[in-house]
């Protein structure tokens, strides 16, 4: 039995079940399984008994949530080089509204559970802190101090210029092209002099172990790459925006998928989210192939 022909109210809320799971961790995978076993419980309750459902569903996945961040911190402790939140695409959701792009989602990661926990569920998910008190088991007065406590330590990673949709896709396609042709010169100009590129291949892939700092060190890299490229070439699948950053979905060498994100602020990249970890990158297998 489905999900959606055994009830169709928990079908209806199931996206926004979803994008507060991997709000929460962080992974795709993660959040299916946390929000299917908000419906083997669902399925266990007695709905006469539940007078608002899509608060009940948040509180039961918003635990469920806090129960594997424990585990899941244990677990990215021992993670090989960069850890990055699985990529998503462009949400097809109307719920899929809030503006927490990856900038954001990492800067999440330093945040307590509970931390986090109140700052999703007030300021992104729309939720009053009666009802974040309930969810996380909380007084109201203490999830306002969780949630101005989260405000405080992420408001450098807030998006400060938004750049519109169409505007960064033709932003990502130059740097797709200067940097896949070896055109340094214009690669060069798209760069911040303080720009970070963040390689996550989670130990399965070749990767950068650590961050590459700074316009020289980024740039250098590229060059490598650039020769690489000769040799081998990347194969551009598609544009899109991964989690809400332009960027673009690629097969290179040796068949390994990877999905570039560019944080772009005044016209200048700089952040470069390079995910190739094959473990994060099996959810949008079937995206690739169109």
């Amino acid at each position: 039995m489905t999900e959606t022909s055994a009830d169709p109210t928990f079908s209806d809320l199931r996206p926004r079940l979803i994008r507060l799971a991997y709000r929460m961790l962080g992974s795709v995978a993660d959040a299916e399984d946390i929000v299917q076993e908000a419906w083997l419980r669902w399925l266990a309750t007695d709905h006469v008994s539940v007078r608002e459902p899509a608060a009940f569903l948040r509180t039961v996945v918003t635990r469920l949530c806090l129960n594997e961040l424990k585990s899941a911190r244990r677990r990215r402790e021992a993670y090989v080089g960069p850890w990055l939140p699985e990529p998503i695409f462009d949400p097809q959701d109307d719920d899929a509204t809030d503006d927490v792009t990856l900038p954001l989602m990492l800067a999440l990661e330093r945040l307590s559970p509970l931390e986090r926990a109140a700052f999703l569920l007030h300021d992104v998910f729309g939720m009053d802190f009666e009802e974040v008190a309930l969810a996380i088991d909380r007084e109201a007065a203490a999830c306002r101090k969780l949630a101005s406590r989260a405000r405080a330590h992420i408001v450098d990673a807030r998006p400060r210029f938004a750049i519109g949709r169409e505007q960064g896709l033709k932003f990502a396609a130059a740097f797709f092209t200067a940097s896949r042709t070896g055109d340094m010169a214009a690669l060069r100009t798209m760069l911040s002099e303080e720009v970070v590129a963040y390689a996550d291949g989670g130990g399965k892939v070749a990767a950068s172990r650590r961050p590459l700092i700074g316009i020289e060190a980024v740039m250098l890299r590229h060059e490598q790459m650039a020769r690489l490229f000769l040799v081998q070439p990347s194969q551009l699948i598609r544009y899109a925006l991964i989690d809400g950053l332009p960027g673009f979905l690629t097969m290179e060498g040796g068949n390994v998928v990877q999905t570039t994100a560019l944080h772009i602020e005044e016209e200048r990249v700089v952040a470069i989210y390079c995910t190739r970890n094959p473990d994060k990158l099996r959810h949008i297998a079937s995206t690739a192939a169109h």
